[in-house]
């Protein structure tokens, strides 16, 4: 039996994963088979799971996605804005996990 190879990942598929979520909870979670990322606010279910699976090399059994809209902040008597962004909880097959110190390799 020939090894599984690792499919060709596109460059539009690393401007899905923006970056790793590192808190206190998403590191819990990670002990479940959870892990948390900030992607692209337009990104969808399909496109993260599919970034995920080619970049990690890992199986997805689940997405949950999470729209956070930007607080209106003051600062020095000026109103700003932050900006919108878009977490997704990625939830893998049992037994499977991710390096997330390690970082990507493209």
């Amino acid at each position: 039996m020939a090894k599984a190879q690792k499919k060709e990942v596109s460059a539009a598929t690393y401007d899905v994963i923006i970056s790793p979520v590192v808190t206190e909870k998403s590191t819990i979670a990670n002990s479940l088979g959870k892990y948390v990322f900030k992607i692209a606010v337009d990104a969808d279910k399909t496109q993260v799971k599919n970034a995920v699976e080619g970049i990690f090399g890992v199986e997805v059994t689940k997405v949950n996605v999470l729209n956070y809209d930007g607080k209106a902040r003051g600062f020095r008597g000026r109103i700003g804005r932050r900006n919108h962004y878009k977490k997704a909880v990625v939830t893998l097959k049992q037994g499977q996990s991710i390096d997330l110190s390690s970082g990507i390799k493209a």
